[in-house]
C-alpha cells in the first residue's frame, strides 16, 4: 500500500526552538525545514495550534498556527499544509471557515484544514476561552462541523444550535480545492468524531501512533462509514509517528509496517531538533518513504 508522510515543523510548542534565540531566527529555522520538506518527497507540513509550551507553560516561543500557515503557504509551492488540528475553542467555527478559505487560496489549494475539540484547559483559561468538560466540549464540536461544511458548501447557510449558530454568512472565495478545502478531525472519540469524520472529513487523525489502538478506532471508522454510506477508502487515515533518533532505519520501517497493516495510510513524523539538524528529516525522505510508495 502506498501512504503519505507529513512532517510537523519546529514551531515552538514541544520546546523545540528554546535554542535559539532570536524570534526572527527562531520563525526562519521553522521555515527552513518546511522548505526542505517542500523539495521532496513529502506530501505535507504541519503545525500545531497551540498558545503555551508543552509539557508545562513557560515563557518560550510557541508561534500561532494559522498565522504560520498562511506563511507557509507561500515559502512553499507544493507540499500541503495542516493543523493537527485546529482547536475549535479559540475560533468561532464561521471564522475558521473564512481563515480556512483564504489560506485555501493563498496555497493554490494546498491546506489541511484540521478542527478538534481542544483539550489544552491551562490555555483555554489563561486566553479568557471559557473551559467546559468533554461532553460539553464534544457538543460544541459537533456543532461546529457542521457550520464549517456549511461555509464551505452553501451561499448563505443557516445553523440554529445551543453553542453557535449564523445567519446566512457570505463566505467567498470558499478556497481552491474542490469541492471544498480538505478537512481533517483530530481525535479517536467512537461516538463523536469518528461519526463525524464518516459524515464530513477527508481526514483524520487518531491512535497516537500505536497499532493495536489504530486498528480498533479504524473498525469503528468503516462501521460508521458503512452505516451512511460513505467511501472508507475515500478518508485520509492518519496518525502521529515521533521519531526516535536513537532507533535504526530498519527498525522504523517495521513499526511503520504495522501501522500499515493496522489500516493507516497516512504517517505524520515528529522529529526532535529538527530545527537545528536537518540530517534525520533528509535521511527520513531517502531511506524511509520510498518504502511506502
Amino acid at each position: 500500500m502506498s501512504i503519505g508522510f507529513g512532517v510537523f515543523v519546529p514551531q515552538g510548542w514541544r520546546m523545540d526552538l528554546v535554542e535559539i534565540a532570536d524570534p526572527v531566527e527562531q520563525y526562519e529555522a521553522m521555515t527552513a525545514v518546511a522548505k526542505l520538506a517542500d523539495a521532496g518527497p513529502w506530501d505535507s507540513v504541519w503545525v500545531y495550534d497551540h498558545f503555551h509550551t508543552v509539557p508545562e507553560p513557560t515563557i518560550n516561543t510557541t508561534f500561532e498556527a494559522w498565522t504560520v500557515s498562511s506563511t507557509l503557504a507561500r515559502d512553499t509551492s507544493r507540499v500541503n499544509i495542516g493543523q493537527m488540528v485546529g482547536c475549535n475553542g479559540y475560533r468561532h467555527p464561521a471564522l475558521y471557515a473564512k481563515i480556512a478559505s483564504t489560506v485555501d487560496v493563498a496555497s493554490h489549494g494546498r491546506l489541511y484544514a484540521g478542527l478538534g475539540a481542544g483539550w489544552y484547559e491551562h490555555e483555554w483559561k489563561a486566553y479568557g476561552y471559557e473551559w467546559a468538560e468533554v461532553p460539553e466540549r464534544m457538543r460544541a464540536f459537533r456543532e461546529a462541523v457542521q457550520i464549517v461544511h456549511k461555509m464551505w458548501t452553501e451561499e448563505r447557510p443557516v445553523f440554529e444550535g445551543k453553542h453557535y449558530h449564523i445567519d446566512q454568512p457570505i463566505n467567498e472565495p470558499k478556497g481552491v480545492r474542490k469541492p471544498h478545502p480538505s478537512f481533517w478531525l483530530g481525535g479517536g472519540g467512537e461516538k463523536v468524531t469518528l461519526k463525524l469524520v464518516a459524515q464530513y472529513a477527508d481526514g483524520s487523525n487518531f491512535g497516537n501512533g500505536d497499532p493495536e489502538i489504530f486498528r480498533q478506532k479504524a473498525a469503528i471508522l468503516r462501521d460508521h462509514c458503512d452505516n451512511l454510506g460513505r467511501d472508507y477508502d475515500r478518508i485520509k487515515k492518519s496518525t502521529s509517528f515521533n521519531l526516535d533518533l536513537e532507533t535504526s532505519t530498519a527498525d522504523n520501517i517495521a513499526k511503520l509496517e504495522k501501522l500499515v497493516e493496522a489500516g493507516a495510510n497516512y504517517v505524520i513524523v515528529y522529529i526532535p531538533r529538527v530545527a537545528y539538524d536537518h540530517e534525520p528529516l533528509l535521511r527520513f525522505a531517502e531511506e524511509i518513504i520510498p518504502q511506502f510508495s
